[in-house]
């Protein structure tokens, strides 16, 4: 099986003289840095003790999971319950290494999504479909007012 690391060594420069690779490895050695190691966050006596971590370990799970609850409660009800959801996510992310790595994946692709939001032609875009948008709305409320006035819809007798 061959993984190409018997090759001649040679190293891919971009067009400006920059060598991609370097650029890649540098830029992730920083984004490791910025991060905070994974693992319990819990206080030193908590952790030294085996009982009171697991109790504790119990208690953030418990705490996280109410919280998760309450947020997918709120999706369909009125309240901000992907915010409450990814606060839930925190909350276990305190104490388990897999809300850790989720939260991670979770930052890098909103910053990804920020980041295209930014484009000048996605907004560009965006403006375009809003004003569209705005225009449609406000043409069907003009018919609608011209046609029924200002008469609520569930108290119109004769359509």
């Amino acid at each position: 099986m061959d993984t190409g690391s018997s090759g001649t060594g040679e190293v891919a420069v971009a067009a400006d003289g920059t060598n991609r690779e370097t650029d890649v490895a540098n830029s992730e050695a920083d984004v490791a840095k910025e991060e905070a190691p994974l693992g319990s966050r819990a206080p030193e006596f908590v952790k030294a003790r085996r009982m009171l971590h697991l109790s504790w370990q119990v208690a953030v799970f418990v705490i996280g999971l109410a919280v998760v609850v309450a947020g997918v409660i709120m999706l369909p009800l009125p309240g901000p319950g992907w915010v409450v959801i990814f606060g839930g996510m925190a909350i276990w992310a305190t104490e388990f290494v897999w809300a850790q790595l989720v939260l991670r994946w979770t930052k890098r692709k909103v910053t990804e999504a920020t980041q295209r939001a930014l484009d000048p032609r996605v907004r560009r875009r965006n403006l375009i479909l809003t004003s569209i948008g705005l225009v449609i709305v406000v043409v069907l409320t003009g018919v609608y007012l011209w046609k029924f006035g200002f008469e609520m819809p569930w108290n119109i007798k004769n359509q």
